[in-house]
Parts: structure tokens; sequence; C-alpha cells
């Protein structure tokens, strides 16, 4: 039986994650507390019932029952034990957590009369990080939207048994905001000529075909990508050797709507092509648009 360790920081997304496991068929527990994981995978391989996974979401809820790295410990454990367990973290910027604990009104539970809601993120992520290293998935929901994030699941979790093929998971994004805290190799395209100075690009994104084009079709970003597709090649089979399950590769502009965007969907392409497994997400892309919408109705 297939189980899966549903965790991360509060308002990341794990409720929306359970809740769409279940429709795939899974069996989904939330709030469990750390000390009955294991009682619990034991009973369901002791039971006559079937299900394409056993999902139990484990986090600081718990208190005083919970401590990320025992767990981390505990799924190495289990696995030593013979059972198939794999560990989903969800994580989001500290100003998209802020925003959803505004928007719903909950208190995030390591808050409180001395903790203000971005101090107890801050320290929320210092807890979790021993559970992030043990991580077989991470998905940043910063930019996802709901049909993004379940398709993302459904290809993840499709199927009964794990692909043993390694993940490749692309995001572009804007330094402006941050480096991107899951990247495994980061890229700055920076040096890249940048559309938003020009007339008629600057509102669109590299998703629009003139954006695409300006960018892609610039000499020196055509060497660029030449280049990083010699690296990739080079890399890749060398990574998947030593075991890693996910690669995680960020491509930063300024911003992280035009350059960066252009390219990491270029490079979707090109890694699906040689028959890769990958996901192309854009972190910054709705905050910079909506950057640009505030900033036109202010003027």
């Amino acid at each position: 039986m297939r189980f899966l360790l549903v965790t991360g920081l509060s308002g990341a997304g794990k409720t929306s994650v359970n809740r769409y496991l279940e429709d795939m068929g899974a069996f989904c527990v939330d709030n469990l507390p750390p000390n009955m994981m294991f009682k619990m995978m034991e009973a369901f391989e002791q039971s006559t019932m079937r299900c394409p996974m056993v999902a139990m979401a484990v986090d600081v809820r718990s208190a005083e029952f919970f401590d990320a790295k025992a767990v981390s410990d505990l799924i190495g454990e289990t696995r030593s034990l013979g059972y198939n367990i794999e560990c989903l973290f969800l994580e989001a910027s500290d100003e998209a957590l802020v925003s959803r604990y505004k928007e719903t009104r909950r208190d995030h539970p390591l808050a409180d009369a001395s903790t203000s809601l971005t101090d107890a993120i801050v320290r929320e992520r210092g807890i979790m990080q021993p559970l992030r290293e043990t991580a077989n998935y991470i998905i940043d929901t910063t930019a996802l939207k709901t049909r993004d994030l379940k398709a993302l699941l459904g290809s993840i979790f499709s199927g009964e048994s794990q692909s043993t093929a390694m993940r490749i998971e692309l995001s572009s994004f804007g330094f402006k905001r941050g480096l991107p805290r899951q990247a495994d190799l980061v890229y700055d395209v920076r040096f890249l000529p940048n559309p938003f100075y020009i007339k008629g690009l600057g509102s669109q994104t590299g998703l629009d075909p003139a954006v695409r084009e300006f960018v892609l079709g610039n000499a020196v970003t055509e060497e660029f990508l030449a280049k990083m597709e010699d690296m990739l090649i080079f890399l890749l089979p060398h990574y998947q050797e030593e075991g890693k399950s996910r690669l995680a590769i960020a491509i930063g502009c300024t911003g992280g709507a035009h350059r960066s965007v252009a390219i990491a969907e270029y490079l979707g392409e090109f890694l699906q092509s040689k028959g890769y497994q990958v996901t192309v997400n854009h972190r910054d892309l709705a905050l910079e648009q909506a950057h640009w919408k505030s900033s036109a109705e202010a003027n």
C-alpha cells in the first residue's frame, strides 16, 4: 500500500490537497498526531481495505506531539521496514501566507498575544525544515491556481506505484521578491534584453507570443539556451544516477513576468521532448500582474 505524509507550512494548502487526494480515491486523515502514524500504517497493511493511497496530514497543529526531526526519522524507520511512504511538503511565500490568513481571518497555530503572524510564519519555517529536507515532493503554492494545483497532484500521484524517473520542477521568479527556497539550481537571466521597456510588451508576459518571440529571438538568448541545453543534458542523468527523485530549477529575472517566464516555458518544452517528467510554474507572475494593475489604477 502507498502512504503519503502531507505536511508543510500552515496556510500553504494542505486542506485543499487532502480534498483533491480524496477525489482521487485516497483515504485521508487530517491533523494526525505523529505518534499515531506508524500504528495507522500498520493497521492499514493488516486490513482488507484497499485504496490507491493513504494520506496523513501532520503539522504544527499537533503542538507538543509534533517534532519535525522525530517525524523525519520515523519516515526513515518505516521505509527500512518495507513501507512505501512518501512525503509531500507544501509551502508559499511569506506575503502569500499573510494574505491568506487575513482573507480567512483564521489564527496561525503558532501566533498568540505575544507572537505576530509574520513572526509565527518565520518560526514555523525553521521548525519544519527537517521535514522539508526529507520530502519527496515540494510544491510552492504561492502562484498556483486551484486547477493548477489539482493538475499537478494528478500528474504526481495518479497510478498506484511511484515512478522511478526523476521529476523536474521548473519555476520562474523575480529577484525583487527573493530567491525560491526550494531551488536546487538557480539561473539569473537579468542579463537578457528586458521587454518590460519595449512599447507594447511591458504589459504582456512571457506567456504571450510577442514577448516570447522578443526574448527567445535575441541572439544572446539563443547562445545562452544552447549552452543551457548542453549543461542540462550533461547534468540530469548524473542527478538521476545519484538517486535524486526531484530536481527544482529556478529561472529568475527582475520581476518574474517576462524573461524568466519565457525561458522557463522554453526549457520545460525542451526537457519534455527529451523524455523527462516536467512541471512548470511561475511563482511571481500573478503578483507582478497585480502590481501592474494597482499601479495603473493609482495613476
